[in-house]
């Protein structure tokens, strides 16, 4: 593994990746990830003179026994403290989001410099994904509303989360981003991207044999050619 020193930013694990530098990459992982799967991406990054800041959400890697759930509220909140630590430190500060790391990076870092953006399988329309998984699990607004929070194979739906994620759509993000998304990704549709990559001026790179996760044969060598090519 590369060079990387453990440390901890407003009580949040996180790791520093790399050999110092003026310019950084903010690494914010997915669902069912943690800080560690940052080395192979913080070792592209080192070959083009940044550094890495990986760092574990509620519910992840070191905080799996904490009492805080992963949801928007803590996720932006953790967000907002790793950025002012990063942005108190670099000339350069640059951005990676995966999954969920993406919906929590729209939320949360519209207003603030990045450099550069990429995203993988991004989460970028929530309320889509929520209502999927309402039509997956035969859940209704009004048994949703009612219950308060309905448990599923997939993940915990919450009324109070619903209520978010249609009152905060995505409407402003000027970072300029590059996108890689699988075309059999069962979260988000291609619709979804294109919208989303027309409203903003994004790149978009499709495989379209992979699925969200991209743990097919072949589909590391995919994420590291559209790494390489866009850090």
């Amino acid at each position: 593994m590369m060079k990387h020193q453990k440390i901890t930013i407003a009580g949040i694990p996180a790791v520093l990746w790399g050999d110092d530098a003026d310019k950084l990459y903010i690494h914010v992982h997915g669902k069912m990830s943690q800080k560690e799967y940052a080395a192979e991406f913080a070792e592209i990054a080192a070959e083009k003179g940044y550094q890495t800041l990986s760092f574990d959400l509620p519910e992840h890697g070191e905080r799996k026994n904490e009492p805080d759930r992963c949801d928007i509220w803590t996720g932006m909140r953790d967000l907002k403290n790793i950025a002012d630590w990063a942005f108190a430190r670099y000339k350069s500060v640059s951005l990676f989001g995966c999954s969920l790391g993406a919906y929590f990076s729209l939320q949360t870092y519209a207003g603030l410099p990045f450099a550069r953006c990429l995203f993988q399988s991004p989460i970028l329309d929530m309320e889509y994904l929520v209502r999927q998984m309402m039509l997956w699990f035969d859940i209704t607004e009004e048994r949703l509303e009612q219950e308060k929070e309905i448990d599923n194979p997939v993940d915990p739906l919450r009324w109070d989360y619903f209520q978010f994620v249609r009152t905060h759509p995505v409407t402003y993000w000027p970072i300029p981003t590059a996108i890689l998304y699988g075309g059999k990704d069962d979260l988000q549709s291609r619709a979804v991207m294109d919208t989303f990559c027309a409203a903003h001026g994004c790149t978009l790179t499709v495989s379209e044999t992979s699925g969200h996760a991209f743990m097919e044969n072949g589909d590391g060598a995919i994420i590291r050619n559209w790494l390489k090519e866009n850090i």
